[in-house]
């Protein structure tokens, strides 16, 4: 086992490199704010330390010995890479990394990031997506927000945002409907859907149709699309009808690209905001967790009285 470094007192190694360095003790004492005698009792007190003596002293000033030209080697050189370092940590952004999926980073989180961006100013925000549903084990997150039930195992929990659902498509196709919003007449245009899982993470047309009482009906045509975005361009396209999700699908309601053509469902499932349950969170994380759960409140308070939920 190795012992404690002996160490001489950092002052006294900072004063031992300026006056090698400017080769006079006053000039030394005028650069670190201190008198020629207290340059003199420090070298003195580090010439004690190495048992040597460091510098032979002239008329005009002092010159370093040999073992103190071999010192001076390497205070200069660690002083310099510890300025190097502090000046790199100086300048080095912190990092806050949000883990969710691409539906919501693009349709939610990223139209509000220039706010969140001045809420915590000085930090890198990082947006990480995946099509897959949250693991604990596998993220390095400072928070994450993923649509389920919020029961993930070692981490906790807040609701967002509840999983309401309704059918949306453009104009043309709700000219075609011609104001008929009965869940049946959907079935003569393409419903366009994401694939389905098991066990299945999100609401499906199957469902919808059920709890609208229509059972055993077959449509026109139906289009699968592996990413929610693709849905909703298609249903921007014309290309059938979509269910949309509150909140992602708000921007194309709100400009009329889209209409909601079908009465809406509210299921217990939901966008959560998830941290870990055994890791303290900072305060630059609680702040915002809070201004997330804030805007989600907010968003929701200008939505019509949701439906009962099923």
């Amino acid at each position: 086992m190795t012992g404690k470094l002996q160490l001489p007192p950092l002052q006294a190694l900072v004063v031992f490199e300026a006056a090698a360095r400017l080769g006079n003790f006053t000039a030394a004492g005028h650069e670190l704010g201190l008198s020629q005698p207290a340059v003199s009792q420090r070298i003195q007190a580090l010439e004690n330390v190495v048992n040597a003596p460091l510098f032979e002293r002239r008329h005009r000033g002092v010159q370093l010995t040999e073992a103190g030209n071999s010192l001076y080697l390497i205070v200069r050189n660690s002083l310099n890479e510890i300025s190097e370092q502090l000046e790199r940590t100086r300048h080095q952004r912190s990092v806050l990394r949000i883990d969710t999926d691409m539906g919501f980073a693009s349709y939610w989180l990223l139209p509000r990031m220039e706010r969140l961006q001045q809420l915590i100013p000085g930090v890198e925000v990082q947006i990480t997506t995946s099509p897959n549903d949250y693991s604990f084990r596998d993220s390095n997150a400072d928070l994450a927000i993923y649509f389920g039930h919020g029961n993930w195992a070692g981490t906790q929990t807040q609701r967002l945002f509840p999983e309401t659902v309704f059918p949306v498509c453009n104009q043309k196709i709700m000219q075609q409907l011609q104001q008929d919003k009965r869940p049946e007449a959907l079935l003569a245009f393409p419903l366009l859907k994401l694939p389905e899982t098991r066990p299945q993470r999100w609401l499906t047309w199957e469902e919808w149709f059920r709890q609208h009482q229509v059972y055993g009906q077959s449509h026109a045509a139906s289009r699968t699309f592996n990413a929610y975005s693709l849905v909703i361009q298609a249903a921007l396209e014309g290309q059938g009808i979509a269910l949309g999700w509150q909140p992602l699908i708000a921007p194309f309601l709100a400009d009329n690209r889209l209409v909601q053509c079908g009465p809406q469902l509210r299921t217990e499932r939901g966008y959560y905001l998830i941290s870990a349950s055994g890791k303290p969170t900072t305060a630059q994380q609680e702040k915002v967790k809070a201004w997330l759960l804030d805007e989600a409140w907010s968003f929701q308070l200008t939505e019509k009285a949701l439906p009962e939920i099923i």
